[in-house]
């Protein structure tokens, strides 16, 4: 069974999927692979509107995030993807939070440059928005480049974040 429950954010609603141990998707309601049914396609698997503890646990951190108190994600997740989207998506959970990388810096460390491209697919293959942080990834340029979510929400997270970041005694 896979549960899924609605959370409204800033940057528009959003839908979690989790099963009793993981995370599987978060995504934005008004972006097509993000309607619960769309995301378990061919799975087989019924999907509950009630939500679980862990769609809870997660909804709790995301309003944590939204309102600036903590960018700490500690639910468990299980993104469903091939052995290349997972080592990229691995890659983006270890950019600090109001720090950017280039689709490039992602390649270098999953298959080298020639996989730029390929990291940008990945990209926006990425299921759970947010938490695996493909939008801190940019153009080589500096340059904010696509985002499943829409470059709105890019900047408007990435902003959001650099307002999060303790600068001077404070920082760590």
């Amino acid at each position: 069974m896979f549960y899924s429950q609605w959370f409204p954010s800033p940057v528009g609603d959003l839908v979690a999927v989790a099963d009793d141990t993981h995370l599987l998707v978060l995504g934005f309601g008004d972006h097509k692979s993000a309607k619960p049914a769309a995301l378990i396609q061919g799975l087989g698997t019924p999907v509950s509107p009630d939500g679980n503890a862990l769609t809870e646990q997660i909804g709790r951190e995301l309003d944590d995030y939204f309102h600036g108190k903590s960018a700490v994600f500690a639910t468990p997740l299980k993104p469903q993807g091939s052995q290349f989207e997972l080592a990229v998506w691995n890659e983006l959970l270890k950019v600090p939070l109001a720090e950017t990388c280039s689709y490039g810096d992602i390649a270098r460390n999953v298959g080298g440059l020639e996989a730029v491209r390929a990291v940008g697919k990945a990209n926006g293959a990425n299921p759970i928005a947010i938490v695996i942080p493909c939008h801190r990834c940019i153009g080589a340029d500096g340059s904010l480049t696509g985002y499943g979510g829409g470059l709105w929400r890019k900047k408007w997270l990435l902003r959001h974040e650099g307002e999060m970041k303790p600068v001077g005694l404070f920082a760590l």
